[in-house]
């Protein structure tokens, strides 16, 4: 048997780097902050989708990073993990290994497109897949979505890759789901808004914020006006594309605690609002969050929904003060899907 080029099969790829899918431009790294470069190179939400006719297993050779021996992740054993029509079949779980091939039983008697989604940490590349006893088929494309976020995009504290909200939702919606979650990041870095509206989309999400209260601390008016600037480069690429922001979740050591610029994750989730509301309506954007601000420079923005993200998790559902566990991860992924397919799609 003949191994098959992996690139047909693969999703949620934004771009590729001699081969390698990595979610930020490799010919605009330079622009970046460091962190967001580095993040950049994991493969999050990257996974192969294809139907298969005979075949009773898939065999993927694949390369991936592994840790020195000293090293506390070398433990980590690679999972990789079967879904087929919204569920999780089977888990297949090797050793670490720099290359290796991995065997994973499919099951019978369905048509249902599979998706096999590898580990992440390890940076896997995947060199080849083959059926064994019958054909594989790439999966049919599905409409484009651009996410765009922080750890708790990234999906921070889900369980698996597949657990987190960027997943769950994309599933729910019949979307190609392409995570642009940078953790410690997305701090409303403006080159990064210029990849996004040079990607192709039929779908966008940001959901940035949280990490302007903490690590480089914004104002109420900076992130007003770092908001509004993202939104207008993103849209010189996307005009009429379907836009969705969705504020900051519950932080609750930074709800009431202002940061060294004087601002609480409150009062900066309300600046963040409330540039969304002012080019939705097309307000002059003096009504609130940054004080005589100019206007929206796109006026009645019909494509953009907001959705706040303060209440829709609890303190109960955050596993760590900051990230949702597995629950809190289905509570966004379920909102999302519900505000898009309400407002926008």
């Amino acid at each position: 048997m003949n191994w098959l080029d992996p690139k047909p099969f693969l999703r949620g790829v934004a771009w590729l780097d001699d081969g390698r899918p990595v979610r930020a431009d490799p010919a605009d790294l330079a622009r970046l902050p460091w962190d967001t470069a580095e993040r950049s190179a994991l493969p999050i939400g990257v996974r192969l989708e294809f139907t298969a006719e005979g075949a009773q297993s898939v065999e993927l050779r694949y390369r991936a990073s592994v840790p020195r021996e000293t090293d506390a992740l070398r433990a980590l054993a690679h999972c990789f993990a079967l879904w087929q029509g919204g569920r999780c079949v089977s888990e297949t779980i090797t050793e670490p290994a720099e290359e290796a091939v991995i065997t994973i039983p499919l099951p019978t008697g369905s048509d249902a497109p599979f998706t096999i989604h590898p580990p992440q940490a390890q940076s896997p590349v995947i060199r080849g897949l083959r059926g064994v006893g019958g054909s594989l088929t790439p999966a049919p494309r599905q409409p484009r979505w651009l996410v765009h976020g922080d750890s708790i995009t990234e999906g921070w504290w889900s369980t698996r890759p597949a657990h987190s909200w960027p997943a769950t939702t994309g599933r729910l919606l019949g979307l190609d789901t392409v995570n642009l979650g940078y953790a410690g990041t997305a701090r409303g870095e403006l080159p990064i808004a210029e990849q996004l509206s040079d990607l192709p989309a039929d779908v966008i999400t940001l959901a940035f914020g949280t990490n302007c209260w903490t690590g480089i601390p914004f104002s109420a008016p900076l992130l007003y006006e770092t908001t509004r600037a993202f939104l207008t480069l993103v849209r010189q690429g996307h005009p009429d594309t379907p836009l969705l922001l969705v504020s900051p979740v519950l932080r609750p050591g930074a709800e009431q605690r202002p940061n060294r610029l004087g601002a609480t994750l409150a009062e900066l989730r309300t600046a963040m609002e409330q540039a969304v509301r002012d080019r939705m309506d097309g307000g002059s954007g003096r009504s609130g969050g940054a004080p005589g601000s100019a206007a929206s420079s796109r006026l009645g923005d019909k494509r953009l929904a907001l959705l706040p993200g303060r209440d829709l998790i609890g303190p109960g559902q955050l596993a760590d003060g900051v990230h949702p566990d597995d629950e809190g991860h289905a509570v966004i992924a379920a909102a999302v899907a519900e505000a898009l397919r309400t407002k926008l799609l």
